[in-house]
């Protein structure tokens, strides 16, 4: 459960900055449901461009922004459905887009889930303290991001071998940015990075995404509630929710399946993985390309009673793909042979890597069950190609010219014709031998107790179910600390 002990001095110091920096901070219900921002708010946002360091950006930290660059207010849920001629399955599939947060990505509200409790407490030190954002891709730039608002300094620690473009955007935001060796599957070495830091620099606070819980509450609350009106906003009568796929990296974004479960009992939840890593497959390991899924481990904020399915990708998939979305050749393979329309081949700049990776464990979902017309799917796109101009132009110089040959071969082999190897149902005690796996990463290297990974799974009423409803306590220390601001 999250912690709320409050250090009255601290919290004093974090009020009396941000009243001079003139922050008010949303409340979780209102990045839920944005009618409930007030109407002062929204209006100062029409002159706020949506990647600007402004605080109103806090207010930004939701799935229903108007998709705007800038002066946006609030709609429905971001997201783009996907034609049948791209993907060859019946089943129907959507996408919540990431593009439209604050940094262009939704892990900016898992970074303000882990901070603002913390904030609202004075557990974390605005004025004294250095937040710090371990991560293997976005979790770094929403912590930044959020960090700069609060006028507070930031440490990004990341592997070296993530894309240029993530350093590029981090450089001159945070005050350090620790390099480790290594790629996307090294999530010990920045475990071992930030423990490190614990022991060594009283200034440092470690906003953990593995292991916060105020990750999982974003997600239930914001994202859970997100992607069930996103299926309303399509669905015709007859159609059912059948599932969702995420690639877990931290974890967070599957804790809005325990909301789903709640809606949805019928509905089938696949934690997606890459299957040169394959962690939760079979106990695996290895190194992978699919960034911002970090492996080999289980986070401890993942839920696997919800967890139904495991799906595993190659990476050789999504990284044909993104080619094939992002090149001219592949844009006109797509509208004159594949029959896809214009106007969603123009939309395709919306998926990063990890998105496709995700749309391809979906389509696997749907074939593995046999799912018709009558079937829609869900996921994310956690990011744009943006970040990844580099890796595509790598690809280019590996592959040489983008042909329509060449997008036709992507195309058959890394979509159309996936196949079903590699989608495994869980039973029960599948699902407790991947929840065991969590002892090696947590018990033995990173503090936890046995009798709290044994609550996790034997008690979920008192640790799962008690952390959805903290929503309140939260919120009303949220809404005390704008007062004291105010």
């Amino acid at each position: 459960m999250i912690d709320f002990s409050i250090n009255k001095e601290v919290l004093a110091r974090n009020i009396r900055e941000a009243r001079k920096n003139n922050i008010v901070l949303p409340t979780i219900a209102q990045l839920k449901n944005p009618q409930l921002i007030p109407d002062s708010i929204k209006a100062q946002l029409k002159n706020v461009g949506m990647q600007e360091f402004s605080p109103l950006n806090l207010f930004r930290i939701t799935w229903k922004n108007e998709p705007v660059e800038s002066g946006g207010n609030y709609g429905r849920p971001n997201i783009i459905e996907l034609p049948s001629s791209l993907t060859g399955v019946k089943a129907r599939i959507f996408c919540l887009v990431g593009k439209y947060f604050p940094t262009g990505c939704h892990k900016v509200g898992a970074a303000y889930g882990c901070m603002v409790p913390k904030l609202v407490t004075g557990q974390f030190d605005v004025v004294n303290q250095k937040s710090v954002w371990p991560s293997t891709g976005n979790f770094c730039r929403g912590g930044a991001f959020n960090a700069r608002i609060l006028s507070c300094e930031s440490i990004a620690v990341m592997p070296e071998n993530m894309s240029r473009e993530r350093f590029e955007w981090l450089s001159g935001i945070v005050s350090e940015t620790l390099r480790l060796s290594g790629g996307e599957s090294n999530v010990k070495a920045v475990f071992d990075c930030v423990n490190d830091l614990k022991r060594t620099r009283k200034d440092a606070m470690i906003f953990n995404q593995f292991d916060e819980m105020g990750n999982h509450l974003w997600h239930y609350h914001v994202t859970g509630t997100a992607a069930a009106e996103a299926f309303q906003m399509i669905a015709r009568e007859g159609d059912r929710f059948a599932g969702v796929c995420f690639a877990t990296g931290s974890a967070g974004t599957i804790g809005c399946a325990d909301y789903l479960k709640e809606v949805y009992p019928g509905i089938k939840v696949a934690a997606v993985e890459s299957l040169q890593c394959p962690t939760m497959w079979n106990n695996g390991f290895g190194e992978h390309r699919i960034e911002g899924i970090g492996d080999r481990h289980v986070p401890w904020i993942h839920n696997l009673r919800t967890t139904d399915d495991i799906i595993c990708i190659d990476d050789a998939d999504p990284m044909g793909l993104l080619r094939l979305f992002n090149e001219p050749e592949g844009h006109r393979y797509l509208v004159e042979e594949a029959g896809v329309d214009p106007d969603f081949v123009e939309k395709l700049s919306l998926f990063g890597i990890s998105g496709i990776a995700n749309v391809l464990a979906c389509i696997k979902m749907a074939k593995y069950y046999e799912l018709t017309e009558k079937d829609i799917l869900g996921t994310v796109l956690t990011d744009t190609s943006v970040l990844y101009q580099s890796r595509i132009s790598e690809l280019a110089a590996a592959d040489g010219e983008y042909s329509l040959c060449k997008a036709a071969a992507a195309h058959a082999s890394a979509m159309l014709g996936i196949r079903t190897d590699y989608v495994r149902e869980l039973t029960y005690p599948e699902k407790k031998q991947i929840h065991n796996l969590k002892y090696y990463t947590w018990v033995e290297q990173q503090g936890h107790s046995a009798e709290e990974l044994n609550a996790l799974w034997y008690d979920p009423e008192n640790t799962w179910e008690a952390v959805h409803k903290e929503i309140a306590q939260l919120d009303e220390l949220i809404n005390e600390f704008n007062a004291a601001v105010l």
